[in-house]
């Protein structure tokens, strides 16, 4: 079992089979398929399962089904809901799938998500206004006007751990649910390395500056298309001058952290993202993790 949710190595995405479609077609004949709603929802169709058998869609593979690979032979596509001809009875969030269902499938349910959500944005021609067709099994949008090829796009962002060894720097929006702290976290912008973006963000939502980072595992993250960046960041406990991105922000000690959290008056994000896996790898921290707060560069 991962350690977060949206990582499970298990689906072969099959890649070389994306641009042959006599291998796609055959692979459709009794593949499974994921349908999802404009919202980016699994839909079930009254008594059947959540992946829907491809016949029961069409006895031809249509131009815009997704190929997701396969997992344990069994092939995989995903289509939008207006194309699956049917009402759902039943529709599931990627949220509650990656609690509910197996691993591998929450993790599938995320590629499709991630995917359908580019293919709805890459409809038209970012050059010249035309019209695109899929290709490549939904991996690549091309014009017919002008040829422009387009492909899917991740957007990556740091999170970050930010901690002097002792405290560590969480902090909340005012939009998230009540007593709700997290890390702070950002986009990567464009010429920028995910380690600056790492120190930048701290600094430009808590003022905070930080020394020094080390890189300690990645999420996909498909609300709709992020890739987290999970980083550890040292900084020495200083004022805290938050921006408006942040409603507060506050230094806290592991037994400051455990009491506000034993007390009801503090909530960590859910246990599928990495946020509160780092987090709580702070919490928990052995000399491996501990060495990198006291040790100076």
């Amino acid at each position: 079992m991962d350690l977060f949710a949206f990582r499970h190595p298990g689906v072969d995405r099959a890649e070389p089979e994306r641009g042959d479609p006599a291998v796609l077609d055959r692979r459709w004949q009794d593949a499974r398929v994921l349908v999802l709603n404009e919202k980016g929802e699994a839909c079930r169709h009254l008594g059947d399962d959540i992946l829907y058998p491809a016949a029961r869609v069409s006895l031809r593979r249509p131009e815009a089904a997704t190929y997701l690979g396969h997992h344990e032979q069994q092939a995989y596509f995903a289509l939008p809901l207006d194309l699956a001809g049917f009402t759902p009875a039943e529709t599931v969030s990627v949220r509650t799938a990656a609690v509910d269902w197996p691993a591998w499938q929450a993790s599938l349910f995320a590629q499709a998500k991630a995917l359908l959500h580019w293919q709805s944005q890459a409809k038209y021609c970012g050059r010249c206004g035309g019209f695109t067709d899929l290709k490549n099994g939904g991996y690549s949008a091309a014009c017919g006007a002008c040829g422009l090829i387009v492909y899917p796009q991740t957007h990556p962002a740091t999170i970050m751990c930010v901690s002097d060894g002792e405290h560590l720097l969480l902090g909340r929006q005012a939009a998230w649910p009540e007593k709700r702290w997290s890390l702070l976290a950002g986009f990567v912008e464009p010429g920028e390395s995910p380690e600056q973006t790492a120190l930048r963000e701290v600094w430009e939502e808590s003022g905070v500056r930080g020394e020094r980072t080390r890189y300690v595992a990645s999420q996909p993250w498909p609300m709709p298309m992020a890739l987290m960046l999970g980083y550890d960041v040292y900084a020495p406990m200083q004022p805290i001058q938050i921006s408006d991105e942040l409603q507060a922000a506050r230094w806290l000690s592991r037994a400051e952290l455990r009491a506000l959290i034993d007390a009801g008056e503090l909530q960590l994000p859910d246990t599928l993202s990495i946020s509160r896996y780092l987090i709580e790898r702070w919490l928990e921290a052995g000399p491996g993790i501990r060495d990198f707060w006291h040790t100076k560069p």
